[in-house]
């Protein structure tokens, strides 16, 4: 699955287009490295999310089958790291 459509569909931004745009930006990091839009997420992957706050990252534990998911479900798909 494609990192823009990954954080919208476990909930970690709520629009496709601002996952897009947070991607294109460059605030967005799979693995350590900058990601591009097409790149895919695979289970086991640290997403990494430089907000202004500071750095947010995840790991990703399955990938959905739906194009979203319900909040409830959150923690079956990705785990926040400390």
């Amino acid at each position: 699955m494609r990192i823009d459509k990954y954080l919208s569909s476990v909930n970690l931004v709520k629009r496709r287009t601002i996952a897009q745009d947070m991607v294109k930006s460059g605030v967005v990091f799979i693995n350590g490295t900058q990601a591009k839009p097409s790149k895919e997420v695979r289970v086991g992957d640290t997403i990494e999310i430089r907000y202004l706050k500071g750095p947010k990252r995840y790991e990703v534990l399955d990938i959905p089958t739906t194009k979203t998911i319900p909040k409830s479900a959150r923690e079956k798909y990705v785990k926040e790291l400390a």
